[in-house]
C-alpha cells in the first residue's frame, strides 16, 4: 500500500511553463526512482515532444494525463535520456508516441529488470511495469522539430551518468533538459558510468550556456548546478584516490568520508557505488564498464544501516 506521503507527492506533480511551449513537470522530492520530465508542444500542429516516462504504472499515468489536462496534447514523440528504470519505466504507455533514445539505451533496455525485492521501501507499487525498447535509436545527435522549435538530442560522446546520456537543448529558448547528468538536491550517481566521463560532460553542459536547465531530478536550475555537482565529484575523485591507496574498500572509505557541504543531500549512500566506480577507473577499468550491481547495492544498504533504501516512489 502507498504512503499518504506518496500519494500527495504524486498528485503534486505539476506541469511548469520555463518558456513558450516549454514545460518543465517536475516530481517531488527527487529522490530513488523520483525523476523530472519535460515537455515541448507545438500548439498549432498538436506535436508534443516529451522527455523521460516516469518509474510506475501510477506516476506515468499522471504524467499523461497532467500533460493532456494542462496543454490539450498527447505525445507525439518521447525521447529517453538514458536507460534507468526512473526514465523509462513508463515508455509502454506512449504507445502512440514515436519513441527515440541513443542506441545503447536500446541496448541496456533489453536488461529491464525491477529493483530486487527489499532494496528499497516496500511500500513501492510499481505497477503493470513491461520493457518497451525505443523505435528510433541514434549515435551522436538528432534533431526533432515540433512546430518551429528545434530540439536537438545529443549524446554527450562518452560514459557519463550512464554509458547512453543524451541531452535535449531548445536554444530558441535557452532551455537544457540534462537528464541525470545533473541532480539538484540528491546525491550525483555516477556507479554505471564514469567520473571522468561525468566531468568531461559537465565540461560540455556548460558549453550550451543555457539560460534553464532542468536536472534529472530536484528543482529547476541555472548553470550554477553544473559548478556544485563538478565540485561533488571532484571530492569523490579525491575520496577515492586517498581510501584507495590507504586499501580501504569503497564501503569503510564512504563510512570515514567527511561530506561537509554534501551532507544536506539525498540519498547519501549513493557514495558508496560512486567510490567502486571510482576505484575501478583508478584500476584503470574503461569507462561504463559493467560492474557488481548486487553487491553494490547490499553496500549501500549496509551504508544505511541495513534498512532498505528510501524510495517515494
Amino acid at each position: 500500500m502507498r504512503s499518504r506521503q506518496q500519494i500527495s507527492q504524486i498528485t503534486e506533480a505539476r506541469l511548469r511553463e520555463l518558456a513558450e511551449n516549454v514545460f518543465a513537470y517536475i516530481q517531488p522530492d527527487g529522490g530513488w526512482f523520483v525523476n523530472n520530465c519535460g515537455v515541448i508542444v507545438d500548439p498549432n500542429s498538436g506535436d508534443c515532444l516529451v522527455v523521460d516516462s516516469a518509474s510506475t504504472e501510477d506516476r506515468t499515468r499522471n504524467l499523461i494525463r497532467t500533460i493532456r489536462e494542462s496543454t490539450g496534447h498527447t505525445a507525439s514523440v518521447l525521447v529517453n535520456t538514458h536507460h534507468h528504470g526512473d526514465h523509462t519505466h513508463g515508455n509502454y504507455l506512449f504507445d502512440d508516441a514515436v519513441h527515440i533514445a541513443h542506441r545503447l539505451c536500446r541496448e541496456e533496455l533489453r536488461f529491464f529488470a525491477l529493483p530486487a525485492p527489499g532494496s528499497f521501501s516496500d511500500t513501492v507499487d510499481w505497477g503493470d511495469i513491461r520493457a518497451c525498447l525505443p523505435t528510433v535509436t541514434f549515435g551522436e545527435s538528432l534533431t526533432v522539430h515540433i512546430g518551429e522549435l528545434a530540439c536537438h538530442l545529443e549524446h554527450v560522446g562518452t560514459a557519463a551518468h550512464t554509458t547512453n546520456d543524451v541531452v535535449v537543448w531548445v536554444p530558441e529558448r535557452s532551455v537544457l533538459f540534462a537528464g541525470d547528468l545533473l541532480f539538484n538536491g540528491g546525491t550525483p550517481f555516477v556507479v554505471h558510468g564514469s567520473i571522468e566521463g561525468s566531468l568531461a560532460a559537465l565540461r560540455a553542459l556548460r558549453r550550451y550556456e543555457a539560460a534553464i536547465i532542468v536536472p534529472g531530478h530536484g528543482p529547476v536550475a541555472d548553470a550554477s548546478l553544473i559548478d556544485f555537482v563538478e565540485s561533488y565529484l571532484l571530492f569523490v575523485q579525491d575520496l577515492a584516490a586517498d581510501c584507495f591507496a590507504r586499501g580501504l574498500a569503497p564501503l569503510e572509505a564512504a563510512r570515514q568520508a567527511e561530506l561537509g557541504e554534501f551532507e544536506r543531500l539525498l540519498d547519501s549512500e549513493r557514495l558508496v557505488g560512486n567510490l567502486y566506480r571510482a576505484y575501478a577507473e583508478i584500476e584503470g577499468r574503461p569507462r561504463g564498464c559493467r560492474l557488481d550491481d548486487g553487491r553494490i547495492l547490499a553496500d549501500m544498504v549496509a551504508f544505511n544501516g541495513g534498512r532498505p533504501l528510501t524510495c517515494w516512489a
